[in-house]
């Protein structure tokens, strides 16, 4: 009885009872459960040493790192997460692990990457990117493309060379104009450039296979409706995807780019997907430049 007691006193603390919460979904780090939690080292150490000692977590050193997770009997838990529904910050716990995952992903991601960076350092006959993103071209299914935000239609005019038909929007007049002329000099016909906006699309519901928005969310004045917009014109299955950039402090984006946002975090790329009832939402770090101000590129992806 005592054990018991002890262990609903020591989760009655908010702090550790979140601790438990996200340990039963996941073995964490502590400098894991410090960005989650948005606390101190110290603080998040002395918890988990009174939970270590009441036997309700265990940890596991990896290298320099140690990993706790969860021993806290079911029944406790049972208990603990019906408690949960008075500590607000559980909601925000829960997509902040999701994050964190995310970003454990990215991590070993990034190890892959410069594992690819050798690719193309040595010469090696046949070998280049150029010779891989046309085979992965060749092996997307026809299906109509939506190029959102388009510009002069560089990637448009890649996809074009696979797709049954793609629709290349922009809201300058010169871009359009510009981009048509080309598709027109290199006898792309199934490539159709029309002048209109991000949040007030000029093609009809419920027919396009994939809305691509790549660098364009964040000249977006509401990124959320233009996110709207992207889900009204899909058809039921399509597919969205966005490549943008991480969230950075360049103010002069502002005015070198007209930037109306300075990026974006991959929790607010996941909010606006999921408000617009997109489904199996992803995003991740797909990309981060050498050097300063190492601008990341963020994907995020969903199904209608």
């Amino acid at each position: 009885m005592a054990s018991i007691l002890k262990s609903l006193r020591l989760a009655a603390d908010p702090s550790r009872l979140r601790l438990l919460l996200l340990l039963e979904q996941e073995e964490l780090s502590v400098a894991e459960l410090q960005e989650i939690l948005a606390k101190g080292q110290s603080r998040i150490s002395t918890h988990l040493a009174q939970l270590k000692q009441a036997g309700l977590v265990d940890d596991r050193r990896a290298g320099k790192n140690a990993f706790y997770r969860l021993k806290a009997p079911a029944e406790l838990m049972g208990l603990l997460r019906k408690a949960a529904r008075e500590i607000p910050e559980a909601d925000d716990d829960r997509q902040a692990l999701r994050l964190a995952m995310r970003q454990r992903q990215d991590k070993m991601r990034r190890y892959f990457d410069e594992l690819a960076g050798k690719f193309g350092r040595q010469y090696v006959p046949g070998r280049s990117w150029k010779g891989i993103a046309e085979a992965l071209l060749k092996l997307m299914p026809p299906m109509v493309i939506a190029d959102l935000g388009a510009g002069e239609g560089t990637l448009s005019q890649l996809m074009a060379q696979r797709a049954r038909k793609v629709i290349a929007i922009d809201n300058s007049e010169k871009m359009v104009e510009f981009g048509a002329e080309l598709a027109r000099k290199h006898g792309i016909g199934n490539l159709e450039y029309r002048l209109g906006d991000l949040e007030d699309v000029p093609i009809r519901s419920r027919t396009v296979d994939l809305a691509f928005l790549s660098q364009a969310l964040h000249h977006a004045a509401h990124p959320e409706r233009a996110i709207a917009e992207a889900w009204r014109i899909l058809k039921p299955g399509g597919r969205i995807a966005i490549l943008d950039l991480g969230r950075h402090h360049v103010e002069k984006a502002r005015e070198m780019y007209a930037d109306l946002w300075l990026g974006f975090t991959e929790l607010e790329i996941e909010r606006y997907l999921k408000t617009a009832r997109f489904k199996n939402v992803e995003t991740a770090v797909v990309f981060r430049e050498q050097e300063a101000p190492h601008f990341e590129t963020v994907l995020g992806v969903g199904v209608k």
